[in-house]
């Protein structure tokens, strides 16, 4: 398992691209989605602020490896959702 501040940096790093995808695909798309790029920036930052704050606050009763192996997939399921979103834009 990574320390904490790399896997918090790693969160940070993948959603802030993900969030100039969407700017960019936004944009620049074919057509104008403006309220589905809001709800899914919207998205975005509530993604992010709510793995970093799991990061930072595990659950008791777990152990902390597969605690982490958890929140990796689920943060990885989210981030492949959201990226198939941002596709679709």
């Amino acid at each position: 398992m990574a320390n904490k501040r790399s896997l918090k940096k790693a969160i940070n790093t993948i959603c802030e691209e993900l969030f100039a995808e969407c700017v960019a695909a936004s944009l620049y798309g074919a057509e104008n989605h403006e309220d589905n790029a809001n709800a899914l920036l919207h998205s975005i930052i509530l993604m992010q602020s709510d793995f970093i704050c799991r990061v930072s606050h595990p659950e008791p009763g777990m152990t902390p490896s597969n605690y982490f192996k958890d929140l990796r997939e689920k943060f990885a399921a989210q981030v492949s959702e959201i990226i198939d979103q941002i596709n679709t834009l």
